[in-house]
């Protein structure tokens, strides 16, 4: 099983990284020693002094493929949720200016937590979702995924010519604006609509 994941796919998160626009979706990889077990806290890890949640909608994969015609993409999900990327901002910034892969930064240990998961038929629009995520009570991210720069159809077809689609793989697509620091002590709970889908201490 592999995590594909997607970066600045939204336009108001590429600003406030003062980040670059691109002509494809960004890709990186995460792997599954990277998912928090259930019912785990996220511990912050001793490498890092500016750990980032990064709230995305998150989809699974039900079918093989390569290739996928974009008419046939969503044939390929079985269920979708909230996931977050945790991130290692000081670590990707350094990684960043060197030219250098940032997969230490995004693909650690225990960087990726998984929502509950909710079945995914055709009468779900994922291109308009709406979804947040609550630090200590407070919204920290709210966003639609119709906001999207590149549509869900759109990533599955871009990833899919350089990943075979395997059954059970995940797919992150990407997070809004809003992304922040935790510290020890926060409590973070991730919303679509007002389905409470995740919740998860920081120790």
């Amino acid at each position: 099983m592999k995590i594909i994941c997607i970066g600045k796919n939204y336009v108001k998160h590429i600003q406030e990284l003062n980040g670059s626009f691109d002509d494809n979706p960004t890709i990186f990889m995460k792997p599954d020693s990277s998912i928090i077990q259930k019912n785990q806290p996220f511990f912050i890890p001793e490498f890092s002094d500016e750990i980032h949640y990064e709230l995305e909608l998150i989809l699974k994969f039900s079918k093989v493929g390569k290739h996928i015609d974009k008419d046939f993409c969503l044939n390929y999900i079985s269920h979708f949720s909230l996931g977050i990327d945790f991130t290692a901002r000081d670590l990707q910034n350094d990684l960043k200016l060197k030219g250098l892969p940032w997969e230490i930064s995004k693909s650690f240990d225990n960087s990726a937590l998984i929502g509950e998961w909710i079945p995914y038929d055709d009468k779900i629009d994922l291109n308009n979702i709406n979804f947040s995520l609550k630090k200590n009570g407070k919204i920290v991210q709210k966003s639609n995924s119709s906001k999207m720069i590149w549509k869900i159809t759109e990533l599955i077809h871009y990833a899919s010519k350089y990943f075979t689609i395997k059954i059970g793989d995940i797919m992150f697509t990407g997070t809004p604006e809003g992304v922040g620091k935790v510290k020890i002590g926060d409590f973070l709970e991730g919303f679509i609509d007002k389905e409470k889908i995740f919740e998860i201490k920081i120790k």
